[in-house]
């Protein structure tokens, strides 16, 4: 498949009052077309840093890539127009409700009045909200509003959709849901989808590949079976004992966190 994320010795330098910080050393990936990569990594390895770049949020020092074809220096309203992104955070307006939120956001990917209502009812089909649409969003459980997180950032059905731990908080029944949801935009929309997460359980259930980045560099990828087997001695090994075993560095108490069921 042709890859639609591409970045060769991708770096990020952050000039402090200290000296200058290497946060990304050099990141070397490919993510193909309809593939869910899991991006891990110890906290401080270098995984937001990445991720900001990839999103156009923060210009990269140094290397290069690509997102959909469009470069991410000489064209990054062309990588925004690929790209879909939920942050950690989310950002709905609780005092509007959630057709409003929709019709808002379509309005703002200039789409007209009527086509925005449109495709604002087709996104809450597909992500079960249309029973929502006329709640606020500030009554909204949290499983609901990232499904609508989700929707927002589907509005001009991206290529490439961005997700930065999305289900942290998240009971398990929620958590659920929303793998169940990410495989859904995979197989009916051919979506790819690069995951930022600390549930290891998340990347393992999830991803079809893994990418392990630590001090700023890629540490180890392949599939989660092929790292058990490599890092961990045994396709029995847990994703936590691999984890370990390449960065030296033990997971942050979220990645211990119960698995949804």
């Amino acid at each position: 498949m042709a890859a639609v994320i591409s970045t060769a010795g991708l770096a990020r330098t952050f000039q402090t009052k200290a000296g200058p910080v290497d946060a990304v050393r050099g990141i070397d990936l490919t993510v193909r077309e309809g593939e869910i990569l899991g991006f891990l990594g110890p906290n401080g390895a270098g995984k937001t840093t990445t991720l900001r770049m990839l999103t156009t949020l923060l210009k990269p020092t140094g290397g290069a890539a690509t997102v959909a074809g469009h470069d991410l220096v000489t064209d990054p309203a062309g990588v925004r127009r690929a790209s879909g992104y939920v942050a950690q955070s989310g950002g709905v307006d609780p005092q509007i409700t959630v057709r409003e939120e929709l019709v808002t956001q379509a309005r703002l990917y200039r789409l007209p009045k009527a086509d925005a209502v449109v495709r604002a009812g087709e996104l809450a089909a597909e992500l079960d909200l249309t029973a929502l649409l006329d709640r606020k969003t500030g009554a909204l459980s949290g499983g609901q509003r990232r499904r609508l997180d989700i929707a927002m950032a589907l509005t001009h059905r991206p290529k490439v959709l961005f997700l930065d731990e999305p289900t942290t908080g998240l009971d398990p029944g929620s958590r659920a849901d929303l793998w169940d949801l990410v495989r859904r935009l995979r197989d009916a929309h051919g979506t790819t989808v690069f995951l930022t997460t600390h549930y290891l359980d998340e990347a393992d259930a999830l991803a079809d590949r893994l990418v392990i980045v630590d001090r700023g560099a890629v540490a180890a990828e392949g599939t989660p079976s092929a790292l058990r087997l490599r890092y961990g001695g045994s396709l029995d090994a847990t994703l936590q004992d691999t984890f370990l075993a390449v960065t030296g560095r033990g997971p942050s108490p979220a990645d211990t966190a119960p698995a949804a069921v």
